[in-house]
């Protein structure tokens, strides 16, 4: 947006939202920068239909938008072809409606996560979306981002438990789909589209969300295995058994020493940080966990663990805490991490990891692992500081992950990377088959292009 549109185009949106939110001073436009990018306007609109009448605008003068919240996962995603308005929904913070008896909740998209939890918990009840950035994220970014939770193992990703969507489609038309009761037997599921969208379809305006009692107690068991080996059989074996914990997950050494080893009150537990550590979550009543923990205990020396320990409600919630934003504290472990994410096939996963760790020995690059419900390897990067050949590195790795791909059935994407490194990775990952689809989709929800153009996997 040239600066003499700003001024004509600013005060339009000044006679849709007053002129308080409408922002185009240079100060308050960095904190909405996106890979360097700036936008020429920040945009805050106090409901749908403001939001809709600015899309209308913009589509209409050719400005590309992109949707914001609290701004956490900006990161996330590659670099925006063009960037002119940010279009901040902070300000839609309502309870559309909300029904305890019948489990659901619809929320309006500006609210932060930790505020939702907190009315919720007032009916002892809770959103299983316990994602990074908990505290300051809203709750239509985290849809839009697509970042999962440790829960997922039990609960689902948010997909399952989001059953309906209010949004603005890139004509400015108000559009919906899904309900807000949880037996939606009518029409297409939409919504879920919008999950890991990164703002590229849709502002999201509002959600309808299934919602969970809480358990009268939460625990956890830590048991640690010589190498990968015996712990992904561990965790073979608790798929197969009758147990339904909430949480599974399996941590490297290199893992443990960086985010475990002196965290309080995590570092009372002891654990061996030279060993794969597997982390399960289980909640019920205090009967149930007893015997969750004794069965537990059993299939862990049947996989011949080193160590075992039951871990009771306020650690575990403190470790679940860790779990949680594992992902970003990876990302912040060193200047140049690189965080991948990479899901495939339980039967896979073995193969997966062994690959990925020997490219890193190969690559000379430290490296950190976390595995999430037996599909999901959280995969970090960590050059170290000052090492010029980190570029050359990254490279092999890049290349060498792409030639798994004629082997090993899996989908990957870099979550957090720096931005010169960003390209590589994303055109290594990407199907054309899945390419032309997405396409398709992003035509369908936004014709001319105009939310988060490029920021999508595929440059999308």
């Amino acid at each position: 947006m040239s600066s003499a549109l700003t001024s004509s185009i600013a005060s339009r949106f000044e006679n849709i939202v007053g002129s308080a939110f409408v922002q185009t001073e240079a100060d308050a436009v960095a904190d909405y920068g996106v890979e360097g990018l700036l936008p020429s306007a920040a945009v805050f609109p106090e409901n749908a239909e403001q939001a809709a009448e600015i899309v209308k605008i913009a589509a209409r003068e050719k400005f590309a938008v992109i949707p914001c919240g609290g701004r956490t996962s900006l990161s996330i995603g590659l670099a925006p072809s063009r960037y002119d308005v940010a279009l901040d929904m902070t300000r839609l913070q309502g309870i559309a409606h909300y029904d305890p008896g019948d489990l659901t909740i619809s929320v309006d998209a500006g609210m932060r996560l930790a505020e939702l939890a907190r009315i919720l918990a007032e009916k002892n009840q809770f959103l299983p979306l316990v994602v990074p950035f908990f505290e300051n994220a809203t709750i239509g970014g985290a849809i839009a981002s697509g970042l999962d939770s440790p829960l997922r193992h039990f609960y689902g990703t948010a997909r399952d438990f989001l059953i309906g969507a209010e949004f603005v489609d890139g004509t400015g038309a108000l559009a919906k789909s899904g309900g807000r009761v949880v037996k939606n037997v009518t029409g297409y599921d939409f919504h879920k589209l919008l999950a890991g969208s990164l703002g590229s379809l849709a502002v999201i305006t509002r959600l309808n969300f299934r919602t969970y009692p809480v358990q009268p107690s939460r625990r956890g068991f830590l048991a640690s295995f010589a190498d990968e080996i015996h712990a992904l059989a561990f965790m073979r074996e608790l798929a197969a058994s009758p147990l339904t914990p909430t949480l599974v997950e399996a941590i490297s050494p290199e893992f443990a020493k960086l985010f475990l080893e002196e965290k309080s009150p995590v570092a009372s537990l002891l654990l061996d940080v030279q060993a794969w550590t597997v982390c399960v979550g289980f909640e019920g009543s205090s009967e149930v966990c007893e015997r969750y923990a004794r069965d537990l205990g059993r299939l862990a020396r049947m996989a011949s663990t080193q160590d075992a320990i039951s871990v009771h409600d306020s650690q575990f919630l403190s470790l679940l805490e860790i779990l949680r934003g594992a992902p970003v504290s990876m990302s912040r472990a060193a200047s140049r991490s690189v965080v991948l994410r990479l899901a495939t096939l339980p039967g896979r996963l073995a193969d997966l990891l062994r690959a990925l760790r020997s490219f890193a020995s190969s690559s000379w690059i430290p490296s950190a692992a976390l595995i999430r419900s037996g599909s999901i390897v959280y995969f970090a990067l960590l050059p170290r500081e000052g090492d010029e050949t980190a570029t050359k590195q990254i490279a092999y790795f890049c290349k060498s992950v792409d030639s798994l791909h004629g082997q090993l059935e899996f989908n990957s994407s870099a979550l957090f990377c720096p931005r010169e490194w960003k390209s590589g990775f994303d055109s290594k990952a990407q199907v054309p088959e899945s390419l032309d689809l997405q396409r398709r989709v992003k035509k369908a929800f936004d014709p001319n292009g105009t939310f988060a153009s490029g920021r999508f996997a595929g440059g999308i």
